[in-house]
């Protein structure tokens, strides 16, 4: 098992990322996200971005995929599932092993996706468990320009123009 990584990638000192995982170009990986591909592989496509405290994992025989320009919000678990290109999967929502979430979807804050769930393209999958809520190809642009904001975040972090602060410089 081995890590790959790609160019102009940010990754947290306080990320955690174990097994076989591939990370793109441009990925932003930030504080305390765990990547752990223990029992199966996890890829992350170009620009997109793992945000504070989320989980990836995968389950044997189910690999996660999450395509380009998709945000990770924070708290978020995505396990042994696929998310497809430009997608947004809000704070705290958990995604369940043998799921599509399909280009353009957004999924809400505090939402569930079952397992082996499938969504449409370009919709707004809320609750628990998720349904779909409404279709719209303003999501699709939605997830694009949310992306598009976090690569602008990574290059801030990359350039460190954020003071940073922890227990340990404390002392």
């Amino acid at each position: 098992m081995s890590i790959k990584i790609g160019e102009s990638v940010y990754i947290a000192e306080s990320a955690s990322i174990i097994g076989e995982v591939t990370i793109s170009d441009g990925v932003s990986i930030f504080d305390s996200a765990v990547l752990r591909g223990d029992q199966s592989s996890i890829s992350i496509g170009e620009n997109s971005n793992i945000q504070d405290n989320a989980t990836i994992h995968v389950e044997v025989g189910h690999h996660t995929v999450i395509g380009s320009n998709v945000s990770i919000g924070h708290n978020a678990i995505v396990h042994g599932a696929e998310v497809r290109d430009n997608v947004i999967i809000g704070m705290g929502a958990i995604i369940l092993t043998g799921a599509v979430i399909k280009s353009g979807t957004v999924v809400g804050a505090g939402a569930v996706v079952t397992e082996n769930f499938i969504s449409e393209e370009n919709s707004l999958l809320l609750g628990v468990p998720a349904k779909t809520a409404r279709r719209s190809d303003e999501y699709l642009e939605y997830a694009k320009a949310n992306a598009l904001a976090y690569v602008s975040l990574r290059d801030e972090y990359i350039r460190g123009i954020y003071q940073r602060v922890d227990g340990k410089s404390r002392k």
